[in-house]
């Protein structure tokens, strides 16, 4: 089942917010996330909020760009009312589910409705993700001529058994050739990896980078895989049908991977995720974890605004239902105290490559870093210019540093965090 959303307060039919929302906007970036719900096939380790076909229960897929440009203009409307100022979109992400499961001019309509909406501003970077089963050339033509100015393709490995395990459908031969026709379209590319799959060896997950680093794209995420409550993983692995995820061996990838993509000249700029350069960073990412603004679009869709949080109703049908009679589709929403916001920035920022400040951290907090030089988990240098960025061991480890760093800080981050807490503490 998809992961549960939190219960929070209740959210204004009309979707305006507090005026502290406004404090300081004109600072921050403003993006929006687009999610697309559908998938074809459920993958057994994934609780994100997905349906297939037959889990829609009288909604259509091709009803759902009209929903989402609604949904729009009701943000537009909402944002301009709560009197914060006009700003031009930055980055837009289209996540999900499948987004390429929908045709290119309904994601076309959709970027079009943020274009009219607020415009985009110079250079905006503009992401869909796609399965590698779920795109060809003229797909990917079609993207770039719309507007779209970048592709993250969920690859997760190239090895056939470990494909299986995951339940992931496509091909591990249609990676190279996807890249190719995103590459002939002008898109930049990104691919998404997952390590750590019952049954993965050291020796699978070098093919799968050699087979990513051979494809040279321009971005890559490594993320290990977390078995979620409630998902066909974590019964496999209760009734015993499959092992659990051995932590050694997943720091043992981990290491792999951060040497290998460093010899292939990628530096790594937050924990799970390294670029060639910081020009092909994701900025939309980057967004979050910097805590600028963002309006999230779809069913189970987060958003963040001047401290203010909110999550949309889950189902397609809800979300439908809301947005056609002109209300919010948010479920609950909250307003994250000071203290709250604290915790989340050290949170967020001590997993970056640019690093927190020491001086945003508390006395006790501050106490803490010499022992976690000493320890190997944060870089002596970069301490002593007054940044706390980790070492490749503090990364492993990066919940377990952010822990001291947080040694008289009570308040924890909420769930609602938009955050890949990385598995290994």
């Amino acid at each position: 089942m998809p992961s549960i959303l939190p219960v929070g307060d209740p959210a204004p039919a009309d979707g305006l917010l507090p005026a502290s929302a406004a404090e300081g906007a004109a600072e921050r970036d403003f993006g929006v996330y687009l999610h697309v719900p559908f998938c074809r096939v459920r993958c057994g380790y994934c609780d994100f909020n997905t349906y297939t076909a037959t889990e829609l229960r009288g909604v259509s897929q091709s009803d759902y760009a009209g929903h989402a440009v609604r949904e729009v203009g009701f943000a537009a409307a909402a944002l301009e009312g709560s009197g914060l100022p006009a700003r031009p979109v930055s980055t837009v992400f289209f996540g999900g589910g499948t987004p390429t499961l929908l045709p290119p001019g309904d994601l076309a309509a959709m970027l079009g409705a943020v274009r009219d909406a607020w415009g985009l501003a110079d250079g905006a970077e503009v992401t869909t993700e796609a399965n590698p089963d779920s795109v060809d050339a003229d797909d990917l033509r079609r993207l770039a001529d719309a507007g779209f100015t970048r592709v993250s393709f969920g690859m997760q490995s190239a090895v056939p058994h470990v494909l299986e395990t995951l339940e992931r459908t496509h091909d591990p031969a249609r990676i190279p050739l996807v890249v190719g026709w995103a590459r002939d379209a002008g898109l930049q590319v990104s691919l998404d990896l997952i390590y750590g799959t019952p049954g993965e060896s050291l020796d699978d997950w070098s093919r799968s980078l050699d087979t990513a680093l051979a494809c040279a794209p321009d971005h890559l995420s490594a993320y290990a895989l977390i078995v979620e409550p409630g998902t066909k993983l974590a019964r496999q692995i209760r009734s015993g049908q499959v092992p659990e995820p051995d932590d050694d061996l997943e720091a043992d990838m981990y290491e792999l991977a951060d040497a290998r993509l460093a010899e292939a000249g990628y530096d790594w700029y937050e924990v799970s995720n390294w670029a060639t350069d910081t020009a092909h960073r994701s900025r939309h990412n980057l967004a979050y974890w910097l805590g600028h603004d963002w309006w999230g679009v779809g069913p189970g869709a987060h958003s963040h605004v001047g401290g203010v949080r909110w999550w949309n109703v889950k189902h397609p049908a809800a979300y439908a239902q809301r947005v056609l009679a002109g209300e919010s589709p948010a479920a609950g929403r909250e307003t994250l105290d000071a203290e709250t916001r604290q915790v989340e920035r050290v949170l967020l920022l001590s997993r970056i490559r640019d690093g927190l400040g020491v001086d945003e951290l508390r006395e006790a907090g501050r106490r803490e870093v010499p022992g976690l030089i000493a320890d190997g988990l944060v870089d002596g240098r970069a301490a002593l210019r007054g940044s706390i960025v980790l070492t490749q061991r503090g990364r492993l480890l990066a919940d377990a540093v952010v822990r001291r760093l947080l040694a008289e800080d009570v308040a924890q981050p909420q769930d609602s965090a938009p955050v890949e807490i990385a598995r290994r503490t």
